[in-house]
This record gives structure tokens, C-alpha cells and sequence, in this order.
């Protein structure tokens, strides 16, 4: 079959850019979303997240017709659920946007057509939404009920692009597609290479869930031990940035950089997943899970430490008159995503805990978010000109001056190695 017609439901980070590529190909695509302003925006022909090249591909897509926004769900030959799959509770994942994304597009849904859920999941979602479906349209045959012969084929594509490079990514870079029989994983394949060049594999739908899971689990895990050698480092007197370049000489050793936490919308999340469906058998995942979680809180005692310095070194003066600048509060270099981002908790609870001024120097965003009570938005010059204590929470491209800055050392706290660097 071919695919005239995408509706990609949720139009963020992943379903935007996914939208975008499958337009810029002669594709009429709907985008489906409950935010009005990403609706507007969209249709205006703007972008609503910082990714290059991006807002290049919407305009022209936009304004050629193959591409719109809108809050209501129409007929299409393939859907794409790329939704959050966000906690509830204690980790346990919360599969709600996925169900309401079912019931959106369960109205359309004609005989033929492909639905893929993008979104990342636990082993078993894949399976869920065939479920969920049925339940809505009892007059169509879903691939758990019947197999080869059902009405609507069902499959899983996880996306693995990197933030600041999706746009690449999304065409180069390999897709494990796991139907829930060999047909939808024809289908779905078929779709993907509408776009793609790379290579698309085909497993069962478990396996594809798993393998996304599986990745950031492995980057987690390494990127843990990095942290704890940093919190051991410290405790030592040694500078960690050092070491991990001595030791990375090796041949076959290759150590991760630490950092304040881990963050963004994957490898925080996705270890939780599979760590729901097996706690007793994900000790060494868990482990990791709790030591990049702990981190952050480290990097605020260490804070309070240099507070406490401050003031013994200055004893004229109260802890109000100590201004902190925290740099950076996305979760990685050079992007304005604030998802699951460590350096913005540990921002946001020094603005709670510290009764001076917090300077928040962030060059990816316009304002500070809703949630943040206290801080200041500052640019660069204005914190190194007037805070006190100097808190390197991200390395932008633009805090490379900080190296080269007349702030002594004894002020900085640097958890990204920016000046080591």
C-alpha cells in the first residue's frame, strides 16, 4: 500500500520533527495536539521547540499545503502516537496519554490503516493499545484478536535521535520496528522508508519496546559509575576530569563524563520502565537509577558548603547578601528542553533554600518556567559581573568564556569539567 495521508498525535519534541520529515516528502500530514498555541503556532508556519533546521522544514511544508496542526483527529492511512509517557506514583509508568491518544483517532480509523506508537513505553504497551482500540471499535479486528487477518495492523518504532541533531537523525539513523505480527511489520517498515535511509529492523513488538529501554538502561548504568567516581574523586582530593582522561588512555576503556544528574525525556525515564516490570531482578539498573538521582543533591551540598565558606571568609555579611548564578538548566548542552533536567531542580531548590539572590543564566529560553519560584533570569556578563558563588550546571557552547573569565576558582563549582575542558 502507499501512505497519502500520516496524523502524527502529539507534536513535541519527537512528533513535530517526525511530522515535518514524512510533509517534506510530498506526504499530506496531519498533526495532532490539545495545546492551541502549538496549534497556531504550527500552522502559522513556526516552531514551538529550539531544533535546528527544523523551523526551516515546517515553513515550507506549512507553506505548501502537506502540512497542518489541529485538535481533532481525521481520516488517514497511518497514525503515529508520540505522546509522554510520563510517573505516576512511585516511577510506575503512566500509560494515560497513550489511552487518550487511542480514543482520539479510534473514531477515524478505517479498515487498512497502520497505527504506530513512537512513544517510549514499557514491554507490553504495543500490545495494550491493540486492547484499547478493540474496545472503541468493536466493529474492526485487531492483530491480538486475530493475527495476519486483522483490519488495523499495530507496531512499535521507538525514536532514538539526539536533541540538536533530530532532524538528521530521524533520516540516517537505523529503526527497530516490532509489529504485533510479521504483516504490521511490513507495513510499518514500508512507512518508515517513505524517510528514512537507514537500515529498518524488524523484530516483535516486546523486543522493539525492550531495545529502547535497553539502550539508555546501558548509558545510565555507565554514566552512574562516572557519578559515583566523581562523588569518590572529590572525597579524595582528586580531580575527577583527570583521572577519567588517564584512565580513558586505556585501549578498551572508555568512561563517560559526570555531571550534576541525568535528565531529558530518555535516560532519566526509560531505566524506571523496565525496572516496574522486574524490581526484583533490575538491582544493578535500580542502582544506577539511584546514584544519578542522588547527584543532584550532592551538587546542592556542596553549595551550602561554599555558602558556609563564604560567610566564615566574610563575616560582615548575612547569607542575603550572597548572590548565586547557577549556568544552564536544560538538561544538555545547547537546547532549550527542560525536560526531567537535573540542573533545573537543583536551581530551583537552591532558590527555595537560599535567601539571597539565585541568578539563573540560561541562553536557550526567553523566561523561566511557570513553576520556578524565585531566581532571576541574568545574562552571562551580568553573573559574572555581581554573583558570588559561580554554580556550572551545563556547558553551552556559550559558557566556554567562563574558562577564560577573572572569577577565581575558589568561587566556581563546576559539575560539567567546563573549565578542565
Amino acid at each position: 500500500m502507499s501512505f497519502d495521508s500520516v496524523s502524527v498525535v502529539g507534536l513535541g519534541y519527537i512528533g513535530l520533527p517526525t511530522a515535518a520529515m514524512f510533509a517534506s516528502r510530498k506526504v499530506s500530514v496531519t498533526g495532532i495536539d490539545v495545546s492551541e498555541k502549538v496549534i497556531n503556532t504550527i500552522n502559522d508556519g513556526k516552531i514551538h521547540i529550539v531544533e535546528p533546521d527544523l523551523d526551516i522544514i515546517v515553513h515550507a511544508t506549512v507553506s505548501e499545503g502537506y502540512l497542518k496542526a489541529q485538535d481533532t483527529p481525521e481520516p488517514s492511512d497511518a497514525f503515529l502516537i508520540a505522546v509522554p509517557t510520563p510517573f505516576k506514583g512511585d516511577h510506575e509508568p503512566d500509560l494515560s496519554y497513550i489511552r487518550s491518544a487511542c480514543e482520539t483517532i479510534a473514531p477515524v480509523l478505517k479498515r487498512g490503516d497502520l497505527i504506530i506508537l513512537e512513544s517510549t513505553s514499557p514491554v507490553g504497551a504495543t500490545e495494550q493499545v491493540s486492547h484499547w482500540l478493540a474496545e472503541y471499535r468493536t466493529d474492526l479486528s485487531f492483530p491480538h484478536q486475530i493475527g495476519e487477518e486483522t483490519d488495523i495492523f499495530v507496531a512499535h518504532c521507538p525514536e532514538r535521535v539526539l536533541p540538536g541533531q533530530v532532524v538528521r537523525e530521524l533520516v540516517e539513523n537505523d529503526r527497530v520496528i516490532g509489529g504485533l505480527t510479521p504483516k504490521c511489520s511490513e507495513k510499518a517498515v514500508e512507512l518508515y522508508k517513505v524517510f528514512v535511509q537507514g537500515d529498518c529492523i524488524v523484530t516483535n513488538a516486546r523486543t522493539a519496546e525492550m531495545a529502547k529501554l535497553t539502550e539508555n538502561s546501558f548509558r545510565d548504568v555507565n554514566i552512574a559509575f562516572a557519578n559515583e567516581l566523581s562523588i569518590i574523586c572529590d572525597k579524595l582530593d582528586i580531580d575527577v576530569w583527570e583521572l577519567i582522561s588517564l584512565a580513558n588512555r586505556h585501549p578498551r576503556v572508555n568512561i563517560l563524563q559526570p555531571g550534576p544528574g541525568v535528565g531529558g525525556h530518555c535516560i532519566a525515564v526509560d531505566p524506571w520502565f523496565i525496572v516496574s516490570k522486574t524490581p526484583s531482578e533490575a538491582k544493578l539498573i535500580k542502582m544506577a537509577r539511584d546514584i544519578n538521582d542522588y547527584k543532584p543533591d550532592w551538587v546542592i551540598e556542596k553549595v551550602k558548603s561554599k555558602v558556609a565558606d563564604h560567610l566564615s571568609n566574610n563575616p560582615d555579611i548575612s547569607i542575603k547578601d550572597i548572590s548565586i548564578a547557577c549556568y544552564g538548566i536544560t538538561f544538555k548542552p545547547d537546547i532549550d528542553d527542560l525536560r526531567e533536567s537535573p540542573s533545573l531542580d537543583i536551581a530551583r531548590e537552591l532558590t527555595d533554600w537560599h535567601k539571597g539572590d539565585v541568578l539563573i543564566v540560561e541562553p536557550n529560553i526567553k523566561e523561566l518556567p511557570s513553576s520556578f519560584k524565585g531566581g532571576t533570569l541574568v545574562s552571562q556578563e551580568e553573573a559574572v559581573k555581581t554573583a558570588d558563588i559561580h554554580l556550572i550546571l551545563v556547558d553551552h557552547k556559550e559558557f566556554d568564556m567562563l574558562a577564560s573569565s577573572q572569577i577565581p576558582i575558589s568561587k566556581i563549582i563546576d559539575t560539567k569539567g567546563l573549565l578542565n575542558q
